[in-house]
């Protein structure tokens, strides 16, 4: 019996990761400029401070490295606090989670703000028993620290909690701590499907279609 519920944000709840991956280009559009083919990809093997410094070079930006940096943390708790919507079907999968009276708890690496402001515009903050982060718990998801507080903060053990999430690493621990897991397909994260498969109860590639069964597992009318 499945007494409770843990999600992961950033590409399982939200549909946030493209975002993230176009914070260069997003930036440089607010200035007015257009960015290089593959600034993106290139920003994304720097760290935000090599990042800053190569995007003032690049485009003989007034501003200084750590003005960049503040400007384009403001975007971001912007685009949470304005933007970013639900991936499709999730919604539906909450509501589910709702009716039947199973009690959720967020688990993410993120912003704690990011998340509270993203749930309450969306209406969904009080469907949430906590909001836990890595860093308030001080372990990041190789560990499974987050997901083990949350299961205190649920009331259940670890076989009686789902735990939905995209990356494999995450997947990886929660699984092997006895967490059974629902796979959630992100193309930030494609190239790792099949392994995120193979270690999941419940893979969700499509969230509308492939719920269904899901659903039917949690009410007890089908055996996975």
């Amino acid at each position: 019996m499945i007494k409770g519920a843990i999600f992961d944000v950033d590409g399982t709840l939200l549909d946030s990761m493209p975002t993230w991956h176009d914070l260069g280009s997003r930036y440089l559009r607010r200035l007015g400029l257009d960015a290089e083919p593959g600034l993106n990809e290139k920003l994304f093997t720097l760290s935000f401070e090599e990042g800053a410094a190569y995007m003032r070079e690049r485009y003989h930006l007034s501003q200084d490295p750590a003005e960049i940096i503040q400007e384009i943390l403001h975007m971001i708790a912007d685009f949470y606090a304005e933007e970013v919507d639900f991936k499709p079907g999730m919604q539906s999968l909450l509501d589910f989670l709702i009716q039947q009276q199973i009690p959720m708890v967020i688990a993410s690496s993120g912003h704690h703000e990011h998340i509270e402001k993203a749930l309450l515009r969306l209406g969904y903050r009080e469907a949430f028993l906590r909001i836990l982060t890595c860093s308030e718990v001080g372990a990041g998801k190789s560990q499974p620290r987050i997901y083990l507080e949350a299961s205190q903060i649920l009331q259940a053990v670890p076989s009686e909690i789902l735990v939905f999430e995209d990356a494999l690493y995450a997947v990886q621990t929660a699984s092997q701590a006895g967490f059974p897991v629902v796979g959630i397909y992100d193309t930030d994260s494609s190239q790792d499907e099949q392994m995120v498969r193979s270690l999941s109860r419940f893979y969700l590639k499509d969230i509308n279609q492939d719920r269904i069964a899901l659903e039917k597992w949690i009410k007890g009318e089908w055996r996975a």
